[in-house]
């Protein structure tokens, strides 16, 4: 692969390195500012709703479909109202499979987490580490003052961000773990 240099530095001459992800790019060590940085910055996806009387299979099929790892649940399975639940992969198992439920009759409003912790759209990013964190959450809502959904903020979603500001260290690694590293080769 050719490099290009920029400055002191090398890049691999590759698409993904030139625009916005290269202006973007920090020229020293991971920069605490990110944390302060809103839940905007990350590359999140709108939520899939769901209204607490859809069925798990009805949310399965969607979370399955759209690559999802979880649904927020609103009052009335529209943007326009407040969240009143989320209803993730780990409640597929832990209060489905495990409990031998048939997810084609059972309503979310029976499996979902209750008014689930959620930050306003201003948090930024060091509340949702936080939350994953402390709270043990793979997937922490956001929601706007009326408590309305804005998006869902996944661990992929933070480590999509981690992996664009900091391209150079996570994406020019060897192929293998240690194949940078010299081996003495004894023998004949």
């Amino acid at each position: 692969m050719a490099m290009r240099s920029h400055g002191d530095e090398e890049f691999p001459d590759d698409p993904y390195f030139d625009g916005e992800a290269a202006s973007r790019r920090p020229d020293r060590p991971f920069d605490a500012s990110l944390l302060r940085e809103s839940t905007r910055v990350l590359p999140t996806r709108h939520p899939l709703l769901f209204a607490p009387t859809h069925t798990v299979t009805e949310a399965m099929r969607a979370m399955q479909k759209e690559h999802r790892g979880c649904v927020l649940i609103t009052e009335d399975g529209s943007a326009e109202t407040r969240v009143v639940g989320i209803f993730t992969e780990r409640d597929v198992l832990l209060r489905i499979v495990d409990r031998g439920r048939n997810p084609a009759t059972l309503a979310l409003a029976e499996v979902m987490t209750r008014e689930p912790e959620s930050l306003p759209v201003d948090a930024g990013v060091a509340w949702v580490l936080n939350k994953m964190c402390v709270g043990g959450f793979r997937h922490v809502p956001v929601v706007d003052r009326a408590g309305r959904p804005v998006c869902v903020v996944s661990v992929r979603d933070i480590v999509e961000l981690l992996v664009e500001r900091f391209p150079r260290e996570v994406l020019t690694l060897p192929p293998e773990y240690g194949a940078d590293v010299a081996r003495t080769r004894e023998g004949a």
